[in-house]
């Protein structure tokens, strides 16, 4: 085995820029130890700690360097800890000049890292293991704080970049977004040397506050006046704390005689687009081609030329209903009966353990699918140890995986496809195709029966990024 090209790591972060996340999942690995805030001027490492090694906090900041002597000697794993533009600036020369020291760079938005410094500053909490125990509280915005705060991050930035390039070095970068990538973190693994790879990351630490910037601020006009014309800060996005997701090939069908290519959107209506797409060439559903990799799609669309490919938006409350009768509420065949078990127990979901029975209301039901709403939001802002299903993971990061490979040529939705459908066959030489079935009612009640405007004012919280990405409505006005 090559030496290896470390001696110690620095993780280079500021307050709330997730790197307390980030240390948790370098913990998970056998050989890295990180070792918190090492030279935080007021404590050593964290807090409730009160030395490193052997070392007290007295002892490292009469001899600093003598600590990173300590961490680099530590037998049998690779350490390091996380340095602040504000620790002790008579170790970052020796950090930056020594070639075996990993840097590892870690940024967020500094609107967002502000914001956030700020509610934690009311709320006491700076970190969340429970998402039942959050705490909430609103920032006030203080325009002087914050420019004072951006042009310390931003100084900070460019001495890092400007030393590093003038010492031939480079840096492993990591956004704030990236935190939710496991294959980031194990990319981060090897890079250090490390050959073992995470199945998962730590999922102790929740999402603290997931609502768009101008949500958490007592005064977003004053906030939105002070920031006039600085667009880079995107103040009204939807914030997105979903993984970033493949392209999900294998669930891909195809014609085997129509050139048609099919990119389901989990949630929506693929059984009835399935099966009109077997009667258009005239086979069983397990006549089209299902289940292909990569290699495999790739030959079909040079055997295909002139293909076309296609996808089906469904409405989030159409989309979310459904998911929740026939995945969580529904006990039987085809039931994610583990997460269902789970949402019963720990997130106390109204549901019946043996599904809905005679007795089962239609006030429970709205109740119920609530409840699974809320569960949603908070899977989607990655505050749960529960996966997050693409079943109910936003359509739009679904389309942003199949772009990999490829987008879709239309986006069909599932009110227009009766239409848009048979359009497209008839496009590709089929000029009779047949009508597309409609979806099955989900049971035991339809969304109809709950729906009201305080139940789609939910959805759409829940489902922002969505109704932005494709401009949806309110529900009733679609179906």
């Amino acid at each position: 085995m090559s030496e290896p090209s470390f001696d110690y790591f620095a993780v280079f972060a500021e307050m709330r820029t997730g790197s307390n996340f980030l240390e948790s999942n370098l913990n998970a690995f056998d050989r890295l130890t990180c070792h918190g805030e090492a030279f935080n001027p007021h404590f050593i490492g964290y807090p409730s700690r009160t030395e490193i090694l052997g070392m007290t906090q007295a002892m490292r900041d009469a001899d600093p360097e003598r600590l990173i002597q300590e961490i680099k000697a530590e037998p049998g794993v690779l350490g390091g800890f996380r340095y602040f533009h504000d620790h002790d600036p008579r170790v970052l020369d020796l950090m930056l000049e020594d070639p075996r020291c990993a840097k590892i760079i870690l940024t967020r938005n500094p609107l967002d890292s502000y914001v956030s410094w700020k509610i934690a500053q009311e709320t006491g909490q700076w970190k969340l293991t429970d998402v039942k125990r959050r705490k909430d509280a609103k920032a006030r915005f203080d325009a002087a704080e914050f420019a004072a705060h951006v042009e310390a991050l931003q100084e900070f930035q460019v001495r890092l970049l400007n030393r590093l390039q003038a010492l031939g070095q480079t840096a492993f970068y990591v956004a704030y977004e990236d935190l939710q990538s496991l294959e980031v973190m194990n990319g981060l693994a090897r890079w250090l040397g490390v050959p073992q790879q995470l199945e998962a990351l730590d999922s102790s630490l929740k999402r603290q506050n997931p609502a768009p910037v101008l949500a958490k601020v007592a005064n977003p006009e004053e906030m939105q006046d002070a920031l006039a014309g600085m667009d880079r800060f995107n103040l009204t996005r939807t914030p997105n704390f979903e993984p970033r997701r493949g392209p999900a090939v294998p669930g891909y069908v195809a014609g085997t005689v129509t050139p048609i290519l099919y990119l389901p959107l989990k949630g929506g209506p693929e059984a009835g687009v399935v099966q009109w797409m077997a009667g258009l060439d005239h086979v069983a559903l397990d006549g089209l081609i299902q289940g292909m990799n990569q290699k495999q799609l790739r030959q079909w669309k040079r055997g295909n030329k002139g293909f076309r490919s296609f996808t089906v938006l469904r409405h989030p409350a159409a989309r979310a209903h459904a998911v929740f009768c026939r995945r969580i509420l529904n006990a039987g065949e085809g039931s994610y009966r583990q997460i269902r078990n789970t949402l019963r127990r720990q997130f106390k979901l109204p549901i019946p353990e043996a599904g809905p029975d005679a007795g089962y209301s239609r006030a429970q039901h709205r109740d119920a699918f609530a409840g699974f709403l809320e569960f949603v939001r908070a899977s989607l802002a990655g505050q749960t140890p529960v996966r997050l299903d693409a079943e109910w993971a936003t359509q739009a990061q679904a389309l942003a995986g199949f772009a990999e490979l490829g987008p879709p040529d239309l986006l069909i939705r599932e009110d227009e496809m009766g239409e848009d459908l048979p359009a497209l066959a008839r496009k590709l030489g089929r000029m009779e195709p047949e009508a597309v079935p409609e979806a099955e009612p989900e049971t035991p009640f339809a969304l109809a029966d709950i729906y009201d405007a305080e139940l789609e004012a939910l959805i759409a919280s829940v489902y922002q990024r969505d109704y932005l990405a494709f401009g949806f409505g309110p529900w009733w006005r679609q179906s």
